[in-house]
């Protein structure tokens, strides 16, 4: 199935997806890679707000650089992911298999992690109409940034039901030879 989604999102918007299906991204989305997820723990702990409303927000690992567009190997925000989703961030948006902590932070929050094509920046560029810096500058290609997007286009690989395209896509295609 096919899903048209703008940020921000309640679990509600969240609750028909499933590991397989395809989303149409529109909203606001904030970027934000390992040192600036880093910093936002940091923040918390200080008992600080974050740089952004966490609440139904879509953050995508990716840092916008002319050297390698595209989306960042999510597994490297392993260690900050479940905090954020308990905190109310609803949507991941990266590359590669998440950690056993996070597939149970997604269950437990009502959240998805979505899959950008990686290696297709252009493609994943045309969604994006506004970009700004919206802190952490002196962080480079990993401040954090705040993208309105039309229609970025995504898989659903964890869904909130427990679902995980990276086991059920390889097993349903074995099943099939």
């Amino acid at each position: 199935m096919q899903y048209k989604l703008t940020t921000p999102v309640a679990k509600e918007d969240l609750a028909p997806l499933r590991a397989g299906d395809t989303v149409l991204l529109s909203g606001t989305v904030y970027t934000a890679r390992d040192a600036a997820h880093k910093r936002m723990m940091e923040l918390l702990d200080a008992g600080e707000a974050l740089p952004f409303p966490v609440e139904g927000s879509a953050v995508y690992y990716v840092g916008p650089t002319p050297e390698r567009p595209g989306p960042t190997t999510s597994g490297r925000m392993d260690a900050y992911s479940p905090r954020l989703l308990d905190l109310g961030q609803a949507i991941m948006i990266g590359k590669g298999a998440r950690n056993q902590a996070v597939k149970e932070a997604v269950v437990r929050s009502g959240a998805v992690y979505l899959a950008a094509l990686g290696g297709a920046g252009a493609l994943m560029a045309a969604s994006v109409e506004e970009l700004e810096v919206i802190c952490w500058e002196d962080l480079g290609c990993e401040a954090v940034r705040r993208l309105t997007v039309r229609d970025l286009p995504l898989t659903v690989i964890l869904d909130a039901h427990g679902g995980d395209l990276y086991e059920s896509g390889p097993a349903a295609y074995l099943s099939s030879l």
